[in-house]
């Protein structure tokens, strides 16, 4: 996968769409956060997929499940914790303890709440437009993963 991934293309639609209505990230639910950084991290990965492959559209499809998957973000987590600073600490652990009405019946629970916090993160630092960090953490969790998949799922990634 690409190393160049860059939020250029979708910080100007956070500021075109909320404007100045946009309430503080902190202020938002954890939930919400995971919401929206869902949604961040799936564009990084499908955007990395496309620049680094010639793969069918169902192909790219196919490849990005596996890392858009609660077991892949869960590992993604613990390949990031480590470069995490307090903060960020706290706004993981704030979706991570989230409860949402469902868990998908083919995701082990505590890989489900560790990708939500994942997600969460995600979600405050695009709506912080904490664009530098919010990339380098996408690019790290990406490269683990594919690292992972490259090593068998040796690593702590469970297949699905």
């Amino acid at each position: 996968m690409s190393d160049n991934i860059s939020t250029v293309g979708i910080i100007p639609i956070r500021d075109a769409v909320c404007g100045t209505a946009l309430k503080p990230p902190l202020q938002q639910s954890p939930l919400v956060l995971a919401y929206i950084g869902d949604t961040v991290y799936d564009l990084f990965v499908r955007a990395s997929l496309v620049c680094s492959t010639d793969n069918t559209a169902h192909a790219l499809h196919m490849l990005a499940t596996k890392y858009v998957r609660a077991s892949a973000q869960s590992y993604a987590y613990r390949a990031i914790e480590d470069m995490l600073t307090d903060d960020e600490k706290y706004i993981f652990r704030r979706g991570r303890n989230a409860h949402p009405a469902t868990v998908p019946k083919n995701a082990d629970v505590g890989d489900y709440r560790t990708a939500t916090g994942f997600e969460a993160l995600l979600g405050y630092l695009y709506l912080s437009g904490e664009n530098e960090r919010l990339c380098e953490i996408a690019q790290r969790a990406i490269k683990r993963i594919e690292e992972s998949m490259k090593d068998g799922e040796k690593n702590g990634l469970r297949k699905q």
